[in-house]
């Protein structure tokens, strides 16, 4: 069975922010790298996708 991330950001680069989003109920900011391999990172907090422009298929 697989779950799907709450939500899918599309992005050009590979070094990413997240902050949850939801300004007081979100989470500490944290910087995610999209590693070379698989072309998207996920965030440890919110469970939030970050895909790499050009790879969302």
């Amino acid at each position: 069975m697989s779950l799907e991330a709450p939500e899918t950001k599309i992005v050009e680069t590979r070094k990413v922010a997240c902050d949850g989003g939801e300004g007081a109920l979100g989470h500490p900011r944290v910087w995610l790298h999209i590693p070379e391999d698989d072309n998207f990172v996920e965030c440890g907090y919110c469970d939030a996708k970050y895909v790499l422009k050009g790879h969302e298929g």
